[in-house]
């Protein structure tokens, strides 16, 4: 009985050891959807200033104005850039505890396998021993039922 609290114990470990692993993977999984969010954010920022540019000189801009649109433009393509950087990052580590997950998952299903494989030999062990003890019930039955016979016959 004591293997099998062992592998009870080893299974709540990997169970709280699971949790935590799916914990983190949930909490990257929020990181990599801001991240994502704020890329798009980004790149829909970029597409609006272009547009609003493209129409202001076609009214008439200063080459200064335009010099300086083109800079900022630059700098929001070098943000996109880290963005792009951080999206990687993260779904890197996403992909990381993803595996973790999986790692844990199978661990325990393992640990659980094997604990059933325990609890069936335990009960094949303890159905061969009430059998033994049934069957030496019976045999010494047998031995009485026999013995009064004979010492009945002999009267």
């Amino acid at each position: 009985m004591s293997a099998v609290r062992s592998f009870l114990l080893a299974i709540d470990l990997a169970t709280q050891k699971r949790d935590e692993v799916a914990q983190g993977l949930m909490r990257l999984e929020s990181a990599c959807r801001f991240a994502q969010d704020q890329m798009s954010q980004l790149e829909v920022y970029a597409a609006e200033t272009a547009s609003r540019w493209t129409k202001a000189a076609q009214s008439g801009t200063t080459p200064e104005l335009l010099r300086h649109h083109y800079q900022f433009l630059d700098r929001l393509q070098q943000a996109i850039g880290l963005q792009q950087g951080v999206l990687a990052n993260e779904s890197r580590k996403l992909e990381h505890a993803k595996r973790l997950v999986l790692e844990a998952e199978f661990r325990l299903l393992s640990l659980q396998q094997v604990l059933k494989r325990k609890q069936a030999d335990l009960a094949l062990i303890q159905s061969r021993r009430e059998q033994k003890q049934m069957d030496e019930f019976a045999a010494l039955q047998t031995r009485r039922s026999t013995g009064d016979q004979f010492s009945g016959d002999q009267l």
